[in-house]
């Protein structure tokens, strides 16, 4: 497994520029955005043993970051 933290714009590289520009023009995508990166910082501490977690919590923390990811695809795609 990966330590690597996901960053939305290298999940979706093809929409980094798209990403960019409604993180700047639209507030909820922006919002979005940023509470991706600070569970995605949870997930990566947790990972990485900084800050240990149970294995439960992890699981909660993993799909709260993949609700959040697949939503803010589904805006990227309209």
């Amino acid at each position: 497994m990966s330590h690597t933290p996901h960053e939305v714009a290298g999940d979706f590289p093809e929409h980094a520029e798209r990403i960019s520009t409604l993180r700047q023009t639209d507030a909820h995508f922006a919002k979005l955005v940023d509470a991706y990166h600070a569970i995605n910082r949870d997930v990566h501490r947790a990972e990485t043993d900084v800050e240990p977690v149970s294995d439960a919590h992890m699981a909660d923390l993993r799909k709260r970051r993949m609700a959040l990811k697949d939503e803010i695809y589904g805006i990227l795609l309209q």
